[in-house]
């Protein structure tokens, strides 16, 4: 799936132990859910000032899901 893909290259460039990045994708019937779960030291950065790294990362995967139709939804853990 390119959208795990995606979030999975940007937290591991963003972290500073890329090892303890998991990603994580279930289906459901409301749409797919994408379960990010970092390093408890690394979560501000995965979050960003103000929640603007997830923020811009919710909105790539906004376009992702309007180009293919199904809703996406981002969980950062």
């Amino acid at each position: 799936m390119p959208a795990r893909e995606l979030v999975e290259f940007v937290a591991r460039n963003l972290v500073d132990d890329p090892e303890a990045v998991q990603v994580d994708v279930h289906r459901g019937a409301e749409g797919t859910v994408i379960e990010l779960h970092v390093a408890e030291e690394d979560m501000g950065k995965v979050i960003g000032r103000n929640g603007s790294v997830a923020k811009a990362l919710r909105t790539l995967l906004k376009v992702m899901s309007a180009r293919d139709g199904e809703p996406i939804t981002l969980e950062i853990e």
